[in-house]
């Protein structure tokens, strides 16, 4: 079986893959706006860095809660409201005009990046529950394969899209299809799932809580999976278009090409390493991750030859993100699948939260992009040996 295959044969993994190319396609115009909006009003290096990290923020926050949520409802209707919501939020980002209203900006980041969590929660807990292993390695892979292309697209042309029509209307054109997603979720069709009847919700946190501890093979799992949070650019490619790449291209045309580039290696990876991606081969993923950063430092100096570095640096990442969530799926039981899946998220979002604030707070320090893209890099390099160290004790 191939992605065509799973395409043509499964209506639900048809529209629920339609929808998040449509989605994930607009959600770079608005994330490109925001920090071009914030260059545009001068805002602080703190701002820029906190805005990259409040995208990650609702997920560790509400991961206790997220997963009974998601246990307790029927899947169609929390894509629908969770999709709602974010049209709302959205919307109202076009109304940010000055620095007094970054209250407002982060308010609005975090209520849309919680709706974004509990979709995507609610989407792969559900795509664990009707396919096969062998499905759900494709579908996970296809999952990171359309974000990488809606992300080569929108960051291709977000950039063009805001230097001409504006911010406020790269929020609108968000929102525009935000409204296509909403039709196309309403002819889903989802076969019959029992959903948890449990009626205390603190009880079921604490049975998910305890169920992950006890499970040491679940929780080595998260921490690899996990890893993959370091590659949130966000605050340092921002940096590099303020400081960097400032003569070469407006600011949203040099976040916009960074991105795009990079989304175009994540892009192929999967679909090249797809067949060669098992246990024994993720050690040199991991290396092959962090020696791609590390050549993405040493080729920052210039604009365009950074190209080849962000090439290098996005190869290995999707084939990571794809392989040990389905690990984590597979070793997980059925009953739990929402929590788990919620709490991966929260130590997922965590790491990409810090990085986005350590990469800004290192940046005050004086320290240069260059030092911290080399440092990122070697962190991959240690998770490759506790991945051997993992291997040989557990598998």
């Amino acid at each position: 079986m191939n992605y065509f295959d799973l395409l043509k044969n499964n209506k639900t993994i048809r529209i629920l893959a339609s929808v998040q190319f449509i989605v994930y396609f607009g959600a770079w115009f608005a994330q490109t706006g925001v920090f071009t909006l914030l260059v545009n009003l001068n805002a602080p290096t703190w701002a820029t860095s906190t805005s990259a990290m409040l995208a990650f923020l609702p997920g560790v926050l509400l991961a206790p809660i997220s997963g009974v949520i998601i246990e307790r409802n029927k899947p169609k209707k929390l894509l629908l409201s969770m999709i709602s919501i974010e049209f709302i939020s959205i919307f109202c980002l076009s109304f940010i005009t000055n620095l007094s209203m970054l209250w407002l900006l982060f308010i609005l980041i975090f209520i849309r990046l919680c709706v974004a969590s509990i979709y995507f929660q609610t989407e792969m807990s559900l795509l664990a529950k009707i396919l096969n292993t062998q499905e759900l390695k494709l579908a996970n892979e296809m999952h990171s394969i359309i974000w990488a292309v809606s992300y080569t697209a929108g960051m291709a042309t977000s950039g063009i899209f805001i230097d001409i029509f504006g911010i406020k209307t790269a929020f609108l054109f968000d929102c525009f299809l935000i409204i296509i997603g909403f039709s196309f979720l309403t002819h889903l069709k989802i076969p019959n799932i029992k959903q948890k009847i449990q009626s205390n919700f603190y009880l079921m946190i604490k049975e998910g809580f305890n169920y992950i501890l006890k499970n040491k093979i679940i929780i080595h799992l998260i921490l690899f999976h996990s890893f993959i949070g370091f590659t949130a650019y966000e605050t340092l490619v921002t940096l590099l278009a303020q400081h960097e790449y400032k003569e070469v291209l407006s600011t949203a045309l040099v976040i916009g090409f960074l991105n795009a580039v990079r989304a175009c290696s994540l892009t192929l990876g999967p679909i090249i390493l797809s067949k060669l991606v098992n246990n024994k081969t993720l050690f040199f993923l991991y290396l092959g991750q962090g020696c791609g950063i590390i050549l993405w430092a040493l080729t920052q100096f210039n604009f365009y030859i950074s190209f080849l570095g962000l090439i290098a640096a996005g190869f290995f990442t999707s084939s990571l993100w794809a392989y040990t969530y389905t690990m984590i799926q597979k070793n997980c039981d059925k009953s739990y699948y929402g929590r788990v899946i919620a709490y991966t998220d929260m130590v997922y979002l965590s790491f990409s939260a810090i990085i986005s604030q350590l990469m800004g707070f290192l940046f005050e320090l004086s320290l240069s992009l260059k030092v911290i893209t080399f440092l990122l890099g070697t962190l991959f390099i240690f998770a490759a040996f506790y991945w051997k160290w993992f291997e040989k004790k557990y598998l």
